[in-house]
């Protein structure tokens, strides 16, 4: 009758749930690492990336990241304006492709 007393004292041990609750804690942290790791915008990745969030509304916003590098650009809304001459023009093929044709004068001017 005493080994019963003893079997049912260690089946009831609180800290054996405790133990079990850290298991399921390491687990789901090792997890949440991986998805860290395996995701884009890790933040210990060296490579370059740009994210663009709300793609041609006003409140676009673009993300560039360059290694340890990270900076953000904000659109204002309005119409950029800008100083240039043509350089030449460019074709979209059936295919979606798209062709540059320089102008005549542009070459000689670029060497």
């Amino acid at each position: 009758m005493r080994t019963r007393l003893l079997d049912d004292v260690e089946d009831d041990d609180p800290i054996l749930s405790v133990v079990n609750l850290i298991d399921v804690f390491l687990v789901v942290i090792a997890a949440l690492l991986l998805a860290v790791a395996s995701s884009p915008a890790n933040p210990f990745s060296a490579h370059t990336m740009t994210i663009i969030k709300n793609p041609g509304q006003p409140d676009m916003e673009m993300i560039v990241k360059e290694g340890e590098k990270l900076e953000r650009y904000q659109a204002s809304g309005a119409i950029g304006e800008g100083h240039g001459t043509k350089a030449g023009v460019a074709y979209r093929m059936k295919d979606g492709s798209m062709v540059y044709v320089p102008e005549a004068g542009t070459a000689d001017a670029a060497r």
